[in-house]
């Protein structure tokens, strides 16, 4: 279904699919006998949404081979592993302080985008998903995790981890609010501290706004942000008109797949494709020093294959800043 201004959905349909989707990719990027990442809490969240495609994505009883290569399973797994890897050291490094300065997983490619001052002891998860990092990773003491995303979604993840008996290592900290509502005042409300440096994440978010909600989403962050602050964005570069509509003919076809599969989804319908600012840019120009790294050094580093340069993932990168406190 296209996307509209107040469209609205649940993990099993629309935007709210692609969460689950992301969280079934995490969870056999998990299972593999060498992985790069380590989310034990992905596949219970995955099956407790209850859509069958995403449980046998998650478990591992993937289709065909061939099946998989016009799904692009194997290649999309691979992609989540590295995305993950990357906002999870991007996350440890800010903690850590200046003695893990850089953007972690980017490598080289970011340097002088590393952590300003000591470590950050608050962090901001935008659309979070049931992403799990508040209860996987290594926290230190006195860290402060706000995740905000739907109120359905926050419910349903904290519901079925507590269930599971899972506990935060962290002071974890739901904002219950769509990110087109007033998500800077929730997040105010809920002990967010401007005054304090800050790190980041808006991961797989920028594809799924408007062009303007991008570039809005981007100021309330800059206004939000302390000087020593932190952001890490995954992105997609501006293209002509011809390569958007060549992106969503792809899109389509993976989609005939899935259908085959048991889901519809396509993902065409659910990403805004049009012209936009190129976030790290704006970021420079509102006081951000930035560093990027394409999916492809990602790849390599995590010894896993590279894209070609006509497939379209090719093209995806990902920034890491630091905020001086230029306005």
């Amino acid at each position: 279904m296209t996307r509209t201004d107040n469209d609205t959905w649940d993990l099993a349909s629309s935007v709210g699919a692609t969460a689950t989707l992301v969280a079934a990719a995490r969870a056999a990027a998990s299972r593999e006998a060498d992985p790069l990442i380590d989310d034990p809490f992905a596949e219970p969240l995955v099956r407790a949404v209850g859509v069958e495609f995403f449980t046998r994505l998650a478990s591992g009883a993937l289709p065909t081979p061939d099946d998989q290569a016009a799904m692009g399973v194997s290649r999309m797994i691979d992609s989540m592993a590295v995305r993950t890897k990357f906002f999870d050291e991007f996350f440890l490094a800010g903690a850590a302080g200046p003695a893990t300065s850089g953007a972690g997983a980017a490598g080289p490619a970011t340097s002088g985008a590393g952590a300003a001052g000591p470590g950050v002891r608050q962090a901001v998860i935008l659309a979070s998903g049931l992403d799990a990092r508040a209860y996987r990773l290594d926290w230190p003491d006195g860290m402060v995790v706000f995740e905000i995303d739907q109120p359905e979604v926050i419910a349903f993840k904290t519901e079925t981890l507590a269930g599971y008996g899972a506990a935060p290592g962290c002071e974890r900290r739901a904002v219950a609010v769509d990110l087109r509502d007033d998500w800077a005042g929730a997040l105010r409300a809920a002990g967010f501290d401007p005054q304090a440096p800050t790190a980041w994440s808006a991961e797989g978010l920028l594809g799924y706004l408007p062009p303007e909600a991008q570039d809005r989403l981007l100021d309330a962050i800059t206004e939000l942000s302390a000087p020593g602050s932190r952001v890490a964005i995954d992105c997609v570069p501006r293209s002509s008109q011809e390569k958007q509509d060549e992106s969503r003919k792809r899109m389509e076809a993976t989609a005939e797949h899935w259908r085959d599969q048991g889901l519809d989804l396509n993902f065409g319908d659910l990403v805004y494709l049009g012209d936009r600012n190129e976030p790290g840019a704006y970021l420079s120009s509102h006081g951000w020093q930035v560093g990027s790294a394409s999916i492809n050094e990602l790849l390599s580093a995590g010894g896993r294959a590279t894209f070609d340069e006509d497939e379209p993932m090719n093209q995806l990168y990902y920034i890491s800043a630091s905020y001086g406190g230029a306005r």
